[in-house]
This record gives C-alpha cells, sequence and structure tokens, in this order.
C-alpha cells in the first residue's frame, strides 16, 4: 500500500508548482497591500539609532554595490541591504501579522526576496508577487499548525524558511533542489523569545540574522550543497525541537488556501498584542467622554498569548523594544494622545511622568481561551472612581481581516510611515511609489521599485 505523502513533500510540490496565472485575484491584491505596507514601515524604521550602527559593522562583512539599503540609498552587498532592510521593517514592530501563526511574514521575506532580486536582475512585479505569496504560504503555514506555547522566535525562523521558498520559486527550482535548499535554512535557524520577554534591542535584529540563512541556503543549493530532507517532520526537524506540539491536520487547504489574504495590518507602531487594548480604549474614550482622571482601573480581558507577550510593567527604565510590548505603557499613551505613533517611543515619552501614573491603572488579565497562539476575542473594561463602568468585546481587533483596515487608512497609515523616516521620503516618491505597487504586476524590473525608496541627498547618514 502506498505511503501517503509526507507535510514536508506536499510543501515542496506546493512551491514547485506555484505560478502568478494560478493565483487568485484576492492574493494578488493582498500581496500588493502588504508589499507597500511593509515598504512604508521599512522606511519608517531608518529613524531608529541602531541602524547607522549595524551598517557601520556590516562594513567589515565585505564591500559590494549589488543591492540598496531602503531610504539611505547606500549600495552594499545583497546579504547587508537583506539585513539591514529586514531590520528596518520589524525594528518598531509596525509590520503586518499572520495572527494565527503568530508570524511576521513579510519581514524576513520581503527585504530577502528584493534584495536578491536587485543583485540578480531581470525579476519582473509578477514574479515578485508570485514569490512573496508562495513565501507566505510556507511562512504562515508552518506556523499555523504550531499549537505549543512560543519558545522560540518563530516569525524569523518561519520568515527564512518563507524566504527561501520565495527565492527557490524565482530560481524555478526542482523539488530536489527546493527541498535541499529548505533544509539549508533549517540548519542555520535562530531566534528564542528571551530577547521578546526582556524586550532586548536584539529582538529585531533576529530577523535579520534569518535573512542570512535564507541566502546562504540559495547560494549553497546552487553550488551542489545537499540539506536534510526531512526538516519538518524528521527526528531532528522543526516540528519535532522547535514546535513540538503540531497540527498535521492545518495542512489539509495547503493547495488551495492563500495565506497572504490572512494577514493583518498593524494600524500602531506596538506589538499586535498590544491593539486590543488600544482598540478598546479607544472606542470607550470616544464613545462615552470620561475624563482620565476619574479612571480607577483599565482591565484588558484576552488569550494567554497576550499575557504572554506584553503583560509586563512599566519603568522609567525601560527601552523603546521594551515599551513597544508593554501594554500598560501603550494604553496609557494612547488615551493620552488619541492614537498611537513612532514618537511614543522616544525617550522624552518614554520617560513622561503622566503616561507612567496613567500606566499604573491598567492591568491585563488572562481569559480562559486554551488556544496558546490566539490574540482575540479580547474584553476591555473600564471602572471609574465614582461607580460607573464601561466595557466592550473585540471579537476581532482592528486591522485583522474580518475587520480590515479601509483602503484610505492602509494609504493614510503608508503615508504616514514615509514622513517619519530619518527623513521624509519626496512627495513625488510617495505617489509613484503608490502607484507602482498598484500596478505592480505590469513591472518588468524590481530594481525600478529600489530607486524610488531613496532620500534626497540632504543629509550625512
Amino acid at each position: 500500500m502506498k505511503q501517503p505523502e509526507s507535510i514536508t513533500t506536499r510543501l515542496v510540490k506546493h512551491i514547485v508548482a506555484s505560478d502568478y496565472q494560478h493565483m487568485h485575484r484576492a492574493a494578488i491584491k493582498s500581496t500588493q497591500i502588504f508589499i507597500l505596507d511593509s515598504l512604508g514601515v521599512a522606511l519608517s524604521g531608518t529613524r531608529v539609532p541602531m541602524v547607522r550602527h549595524l551598517k557601520q559593522m556590516a562594513n567589515s562583512w565585505g564591500f559590494g554595490e549589488a543591492a540598496t539599503i531602503w531610504g539611505t540609498g547606500e549600495r552594499v552587498p545583497a546579504v547587508t541591504a537583506a539585513f539591514i532592510n529586514s531590520y528596518q521593517i520589524h525594528n518598531q514592530e509596525w509590520d503586518c501579522l499572520h495572527e494565527p501563526a503568530v508570524v511576521h511574514p513579510m519581514a524576513v521575506v520581503l527585504a530577502t526576496l528584493i534584495a536578491w532580486a536587485e543583485a540578480r536582475g531581470g525579476i519582473t512585479g509578477r514574479e515578485l508577487i508570485n514569490a512573496c505569496s508562495v513565501a507566505i504560504d510556507v511562512a504562515a503555514g508552518i506556523g499555523c499548525a504550531a499549537r505549543n506555547q512560543l519558545r522560540f522566535f518563530r516569525p524569523a525562523m518561519c520568515g527564512a524558511l518563507g524566504a527561501t521558498a520565495g527565492i527557490a520559486r524565482l530560481l524555478k527550482l526542482d523539488e530536489h533542489k527546493t527541498r535541499s535548499a529548505l533544509g539549508i535554512a533549517y540548519s542555520q535557524l535562530s531566534g528564542t523569545m528571551q530577547a521578546h520577554l526582556e524586550g532586548s534591542a536584539v529582538l529585531p535584529m533576529q530577523i535579520s540574522f534569518n535573512t542570512r540563512a535564507a541566502l546562504n541556503a540559495i547560494d549553497l543549493v546552487q553550488v551542489g550543497a545537499n540539506g536534510p530532507k526531512d526538516f519538518l517532520e524528521g527526528q531532528f526537524g522543526y516540528f519535532n525541537l522547535i514546535d513540538p506540539d503540531w497540527d498535521q491536520n492545518s495542512f489539509d487547504d495547503l493547495e488551495q488556501c492563500s495565506r497572504v489574504t490572512e494577514l493583518s495590518h498593524k494600524p500602531f507602531p506596538s506589538g499586535r498584542a498590544t491593539h486590543g487594548g488600544i482598540d478598546g480604549t479607544l472606542i470607550l474614550r470616544e464613545k462615552y467622554s470620561f475624563n482620565l482622571n476619574d479612571i480607577q482601573t483599565i482591565r484588558v480581558i484576552a488569550p494567554p498569548l497576550v499575557v504572554q507577550l506584553v503583560d509586563r510593567l512599566p519603568s522609567k527604565e525601560m527601552t523603546p523594544s521594551y515599551a513597544r510590548l508593554c501594554l500598560p505603557y501603550v494604553v496609557a499613551s494612547a488615551l493620552l494622545k488619541g492614537n498611537i505613533d513612532v514618537s511614543d517611543f522616544d525617550e522624552l515619552a518614554l520617560r513622561d511622568p503622566k503616561r507612567l501614573e496613567l500606566a499604573k491603572h491598567v492591568e491585563v488579565v488572562r481569559d480562559q481561551n486554551p488556544s496558546l497562539n490566539a490574540l482575540s476575542p479580547q474584553r476591555v473594561e473600564i471602572f471609574l472612581k465614582d461607580g460607573r463602568s464601561h466595557s466592550i468585546d473585540l471579537p476581532v481587533v482592528i486591522g485583522a481581516p474580518d475587520r480590515p483596515l479601509s483602503h484610505e487608512c492602509h494609504l493614510e497609515k503608508f503615508k504616514l510611515a514615509v514622513a517619519s523616516g530619518l527623513q521624509a521620503l519626496p512627495s513625488k516618491n510617495v505617489i509613484s511609489l503608490i502607484d507602482l505597487i498598484n500596478n505592480l504586476e505590469d513591472l518588468t524590473e524590481i530594481r525600478e521599485l529600489v530607486l524610488l525608496m531613496k532620500f534626497p541627498p540632504l543629509l550625512n547618514y
């Protein structure tokens, strides 16, 4: 009797068979939306001071002009461009998320694919759309199978496997080489949740580390290296070592499902797990117009993963990475300003006594949700000193596929992002970039896209 195909085999066949011509229109549109979104947050990410230090460090890796660092326009080797650009996408926690997988798929995937495509040349918009889509199928598909609590940094690891799949598709590798490339990438995966727990500055760098894994894997397979075949289900494969409590039935719809259509926007530049608290408190504030001085307690009741990720105490000493993942601080900031933007994690804001005092009144309570990977539903309750209380249930949080940002809000976020970087992108470039991504399927050379993401030469970078 013939044995059923393994998940690994089916996944590899899906990558090899993927083709733009067979993509659903909804998947094409979603890919365009989240490419634009990711480029916007990457240009905003140029404002983070660590970018400059990482670029100085990367000079020791060697020199070249194969690819471009977005924003400043420096020409560097592809591996350096992917490293820096992926960091810029994720360093403010503003990039899209596949919630069921708990994976930020575009951070590793888009930076790696564009750096590789720019270095190689001749890659079209249609090829990029298809490669991004299949990469997200891989990254989010593997993440969706997990049932255990996050221990390793899934966004980086799954992102590396996705990026490898995407470049394999661009190269039109056969099943053997695609499988080998994924096995080689798996052999290099890195990243743990300890950096998240501590709010360490290395947290977004774990995304960057894994771009190198994908690019190395592609280079190695092209010179004849063979990676481990059973990189998912083998005795020491991904599902036995990294996410050992997994559901193989999650791959049942592999051939029909386009994971890119399941991505969530992040309206606010903070951990997605903080968005329910922001969403609920701002809705209640607008509806009931209570005075902030009258607040006794704000309670966010949420699944275990939200508690794991963002239930932490604020302090005067906290770093920006820590604060973006601190729900009490983020909710307090949202109430004081009516919104959250990138400036809320600058030094002056982090030491603001009003924010820190209001944050003391915010608490996170674990609900009875049995899933260790769910971010919703959530409930927000506000208790006032005079005995009144207000509450709201959030079956889904704003930005999720079932409650998406409007097209206007999507573009507004993009424009705010590109205006908030180390330098604002020129308005003509903003307009051209939006138009180019809206018509990405007609682009004949990805290098034209990169040319639009360069600041004018006004600053000493």
